[in-house]
């Protein structure tokens, strides 16, 4: 870690140099990188996850590593370490076996329900039931679904890309089904982020809420 040279910065607007903390990554902490970049690339959204192992055991688990990797032909990815005590965690370990997840986005509303899900329990353990939410049938997916979330995403894992060096793995998904709450559709297609008001993860155990939402014009 070095600190730069430059001043702190009193103007305002983008020119302005600011005192900044150099990190050269070779070296450093893992753990102190961990702490700077989970609170620095935010806020992120949340995937709570359901699959199924090959024997049809549901589980469900919130992720903070999801993002679409593109839009014309639905495809989203999301990163999962592995446990604590090594091995895979069973989202992986059935996104594997079945080649199906079921992805939601988390709302304020099943923020608590969310969070209890995220205990690393045994197998045999209902992370629905633990969590306190219904699970219903999904439209083409073996993985059942949360009935009462916002907005869900039944897809097939196109790939499983293990991170070089890293304890993570990429599930690379197709979307295959979309359930979207009605009152959540504007009336030129899109999802209305204030009814949705979505959930977002920071750094350490920390969350946030939607905040202010403005328009800005793309400059032609």
């Amino acid at each position: 870690m070095v600190r730069s040279g430059a001043p702190p910065a009193h103007e305002r607007g983008s020119t302005r140099v600011v005192d900044s903390i150099r990190f050269d990554v070779p070296g450093s902490d893992p753990r102190a990188l961990t702490k700077v970049l989970m609170s620095a690339v935010v806020p992120r959204p949340i995937g709570w996850i359901s699959s199924v192992d090959a024997d049809g055991t549901p589980n469900l688990a919130p992720f903070s590593f999801l993002n679409l990797l593109a839009s014309d032909v639905p495809t989203f990815y999301v990163a999962t370490a592995g446990r604590r005590g090594g091995g895979a965690k069973d989202t992986l370990a059935n996104a594997r076996a079945t080649g199906e997840i079921v992805a939601h986005i988390v709302d304020e509303l099943h923020a608590e329900a969310m969070n209890r899900s995220s205990a690393e329990v045994t197998p045999d353990i209902d992370e629905f039931a633990l969590a306190g939410v219904r699970a219903v049938l999904s439209s083409v997916v073996r993985a059942p679904r949360v009935a009462s979330a916002a907005v869900t995403i039944e897809a097939r894992v196109l790939s499983i890309l293990p991170i070089e060096g890293s304890a993570y793995s990429a599930i690379i998904a197709r979307a295959l089904c979309l359930h979207v709450r009605s009152d959540l559709m504007t009336a030129d297609g899109f999802i209305d982020p204030n009814r949705l008001r979505p959930l977002a993860r920071l750094g350490s155990d920390l969350y946030t809420t939607l905040g202010r939402v403005f328009p800005m014009t793309r400059p032609s």
